[in-house]
């Protein structure tokens, strides 16, 4: 195969300087209120001074920061425990004692996912603007989502806007409305629709806000007192599944490098991993973002769906169906013969094939590509979402081989039938060369996505696990050596 991908000079790496303030709250409830009373036992002045100590030493690394701290001591208000009216300078030093920075990227920035820009104004002819997602991962190995911008001109040449320092987080609500009878589906489903939670839901309208479950979770505990605790375990998955379900905003004015998608229900409490994004056209010509991205608390890896129009607003959801299982979903940019059509791998092993007439219920999935070459032994799974092409639908995929070293390939699928493979390579497309090899997983090049310009096929990829570069392959010729590559031949 003489085929093979261009690499550019482009490196992006993890900046530690890049901090936002999160809520320090690993503690008592005890020692919560100790802490306080000694900040709050502070002369007023005493209290002044060190807190413009404070905002001296952290004012110019965050955008709102007072906000932040005042808003925190809100939160720990109740162990105040005098009635002595506290002034802001008391009040942002309460705030501060409760909170810390974080480094979004101090261990690593790969992953990347690229989706052409929501806004095309102001650009030469043939120049596309792109959004690209990064996985960034901090202290404690926790993963967040990340983004840059840049362009692709019409000779295929990137360039990457820098990042600010500043990273903001989002503002976080609760879904408006839940519907109750696909709520009760997706507890049937986890295993949690037990009797009493039966007997609360039964309690709900046909729609419901999380206020509204809230209140009667908060009343089924009132009312019931079981000694194995099950009444407890019952509300708190109400409450979890309901928390899965959530929409965050940032202002429009904010750039797109200070936008952080943090973890923040509890099936992410370790992080965010892998999205997909992908530019969805409907039937009545509307584009729109999703991403599929595996949520992670530990324990059990959890796909979910994020979607937006904006980068602005983001609505995340729960992927349903017994079929939602594992990581790597990735979701085909239209509808195809009338349903959505997604990418998986279920068994850790192989790739599948899925159709739905429900964007977030999937139940059938049928088997697309096996390991079958040396360098894909161990496991086979997408890099990202089907390219749409005239000669069918450009699959990126990641092999695992020998001493657990992943290469990124590339498969052919017909147009209107993804189901039959036209061709694929036999060799990968892109594999770590030695200065890619080391990192915080050593051998490893992955992507989460790309998209083809100015006829070229624009791959980001990340290097083992640590930095993310990007790569360029003449589409054409990738074409033709898919189409010379039917299944047939690797009989």
């Amino acid at each position: 195969m003489s085929i093979r991908a261009s690499r550019t000079n482009i490196v992006l790496r993890p900046d530690p300087s890049r901090v936002f303030f999160r809520p320090f709250d690993l503690m008592s409830q005890e020692r919560i209120t100790r802490i306080v009373a000694r900040v709050t036992a502070l002369e007023r002045s005493e209290a002044e001074q060190e807190a413009r100590i404070m905002l001296d030493r952290f004012m110019e690394r965050h955008l709102k920061l007072k906000g932040f701290l005042l808003r925190r001591f809100e939160e720990v208000r109740d162990h105040v425990i005098t009635d002595r009216p506290l002034n802001d300078w008391q009040k942002l030093l309460v705030g501060a004692y409760f909170t810390l920075e974080y480094s979004l990227e101090a261990a690593a920035l790969f992953n990347p996912s690229i989706v052409p820009h929501p806004d095309q104004s102001g650009l030469s002819p043939g120049t596309l603007r792109f959004v690209l997602s990064l996985r960034a991962t901090g202290e404690g190995h926790l993963s967040s989502i990340v983004f840059r911008t840049g362009v692709v001109d019409e000779n295929g040449q990137i360039s990457i806007n820098p990042p600010t320092r500043f990273i903001t987080a989002a503002e976080v609500q609760p879904n408006p409305s839940y519907e109750k009878r696909l709520f009760e589906r997706k507890l049937r489903e986890l295993g949690v629709l037990s009797q009493d939670a039966q007997h609360l839901m039964d309690q709900l309208g046909e729609q419901f806000t999380f206020q509204q479950l809230s209140a009667v979770a908060d009343e089924g505990l009132r009312g019931i007192r079981l000694l194995d605790g099950s009444v407890r375990r019952t509300a708190e998955n109400l409450l979890a599944v309901a928390r899965a379900n959530y929409e965050i905003s940032f202002e429009p004015s904010e750039r797109y490098s200070e936008r952080v998608i943090f973890p923040l229900a509890p099936a992410e409490a370790r992080g965010i991993e892998d999205a997909r994004f992908v530019r969805f056209h409907d039937e009545a010509g509307r584009s729109n973002y999703y991403a599929t991205y595996t949520a992670f608390d530990g324990h059990v890896p959890l796909p979910q769906l994020l979607e937006t129009e904006d980068f602005a607003h983001f609505k995340i959801s729960t992927l349903n169906g017994p079929e939602v299982q594992n990581k790597g979903m990735a979701l085909f940019p239209r509808k195809v013969c009338g349903h959505y059509a997604m990418l998986s791998r279920q068994d850790n092993e192989n790739i599948y094939l899925m159709y739905s007439d429900m964007l977030h219920f999937w139940y059938d999935k049928q088997l697309l590509l096996r390991p079958t070459f040396p360098w894909e032994f161990v496991q086979l799974g997408n890099c990202g979402s089907p390219i749409e092409t005239d000669a069918g639908w450009l699959v990126l995929t990641h092999g695992v081989g020998s001493i657990r070293r992943y290469a990124i390939g590339a498969v052919l699928l017909d147009l209107n039938d993804p189901g039959r493979v036209i061709g694929r390579l036999p060799k990968p497309l892109l594999e770590p060369i030695p200065e890619e090899r080391d990192g915080y997983v050593p051998n490893v090049v992955y992507s989460c996505g790309a998209l083809v310009h100015a006829g070229r096929l624009i791959l980001p990829y990340a290097m083992s696990d640590q930095c993310t570069s990007f790569a360029t392959v003449p589409l054409e010729e990738l074409l033709s050596e898919l189409k010379s590559q039917p299944p047939d031949s690797l009989l």
